[in-house]
C-alpha cells in the first residue's frame, strides 16, 4: 500500500497509551525501552501509569507522542511504502524518523529538549492559546492584526482545516483576537490549556536553544519528501530539515496546505496517521474530503493492518 505518513502532534497523549503495543508486538517494546534509555528515566511508566498532570506537561507529552508513534512505525515497517510524510509541530521530527533523515533516539532527545525551552519560554513571557472554530483563516488572521499592537501579540498559530485555526500569543491579544472572531462569526472560541503561546513570536527564545541543538544534531538527507510545517514545501535536504524545524516554533503551523502539498506529491496514495487518536484523520476529511485514510494506534488497528 503506497502511503502518506501523517504523525500528530501534542495533545492526544493520555494514560496509557501505546501499553497495549508494547504488550503484543517486540518491535513496539523495543523502541519504548531504547527511548526510555536514552532519555535516562523511564517515559513509558509515565505512558502507562501517569500521574495525568505530569503526563501532560509539554516537555513530557512531546517525547511521549514521539515515542508512541515511533513504536507504531517500527512496527508497520515497510508495509507502508511511504512515498512522503509530514507531522503536526512535534510530529514532524517523527516524520522525518520514518524519512530515515533521523535517528529516533537522537529523535527523542531532541523532543525533550524542544519541550522543555518551549516550557522555560512560556514562564519568561506567560503566553495564551485558543482554537477559532467555524470560521475562515484570512478573517482570523485580520483579527489576529486587529489585536496586536507594539507591546502584545496575537498570531494564527495552526492553520488546521478551513474552518479551524489556532490564535496564540499574549493572553490579552489573544482574548480581543477571541472576541473580535466571535464578532464576525465565528461559531466557538475555546482557550487551550497549554503552557505557553507555541508558534509564535514569543517562542524566540526556545527557538534560539533549538537552533544550536539542531545544528549538532546529525541529519541526513530524507529517503522521501517530507512537508514542512513552517514552509509547506517537500524538505530534501538535511540543512532544509534542519533550517525549517528551527523556524517552526515561532511560525505557523499551515496544515491545509502542507495536506494540499502532500496529495500533489503523491495522488494515489493513501494517507495513514501514525499515533494515539484520529486528530489528523479529521482535519484531513475537512481539508481534503475523499482522500483514503487510514488509522493505525492501537495494537488491534495494527493487527488488521498486518494481517
Amino acid at each position: 500500500m503506497v502511503s502518506i505518513l501523517l504523525f500528530p502532534g501534542q495533545g492526544a497523549q493520555k494514560v496509557g497509551m501505546g501499553k497495549d503495543l508494547a504488550e503484543t508486538f517486540p518491535a513496539a517494546r523495543e523502541t519504548f525501552e531504547a527511548i526510555d534509555a536514552a532519555l535516562g528515566e523511564s517515559l513509558t511508566r509515565l505512558m502507562w501509569e501517569g500521574p495525568e498532570e505530569r503526563l501532560q506537561l509539554t516537555e513530557h507529552a512531546q517525547p511521549a507522542m514521539l515515542a508512541h508513534s515511533a513504536a507504531v512505525l517500527a512496527v508497520a515497517g515497510d508495509r507502508l511504502e511511504p512515498v512522503a510524510a509530514a507531522g503536526h509541530s512535534l510530529g514532524e521530527y517523527t516524520a522525518y524518523v520514518a524519512a530515515g533523515a533521523l535517528s529516533v533516539l537522537e529523535a527523542a532527545k531532541l523532543v525533550r529538549m524542544r519541550g522543555e525551552l518551549m516550557r522555560d519560554a512560556g514562564e519568561r513571557r506567560p503566553g495564551a492559546m485558543a482554537a477559532v472554530l467555524g470560521l475562515a483563516s484570512s478573517a482570523v488572521e485580520e483579527a489576529c492584526q486587529a489585536a496586536s499592537d507594539a507591546s502584545e501579540v496575537a498570531v494564527a498559530a495552526n492553520l488546521n482545516a478551513p474552518d479551524q485555526t489556532v490564535i496564540s500569543g499574549d493572553p490579552a491579544a489573544v482574548r480581543r483576537a477571541g472576541e473580535a472572531c466571535k464578532a464576525v462569526g465565528a461559531k466557538r472560541v475555546l482557550p487551550l490549556k497549554v503552557s505557553g503561546a507555541f508558534h509564535s513570536p514569543l517562542m524566540a527564545p526556545a527557538a534560539s536553544g533549538l537552533r544550536a541543538a539542531l545544528a549538532e544534531a546529525h541529519f541526513r538527507d530524507p529517503r522521501f519528501p517530507v512537508v514542512a510545517n513552517a514552509s509547506a514545501t517537500a524538505v530534501r535536504t538535511a540543512a532544509e530539515a534542519r533550517r525549517l524545524l528551527a523556524e517552526q516554533l515561532t511560525s505557523p503551523v499551515r496544515w491545509v496546505e502542507c495536506l494540499q502539498q502532500l496529495a500533489a506529491l503523491a495522488p494515489e496514495a493513501r494517507f495513514v496517521e501514525l499515533g494515539p487518536g484520529t486528530v489528523l484523520g479529521g482535519l484531513l476529511k475537512r481539508s481534503l474530503p475523499g482522500a483514503q485514510y487510514t488509522s493505525l494506534g492501537t495494537a488491534a488497528e495494527l493487527e488488521g493492518f498486518l494481517a
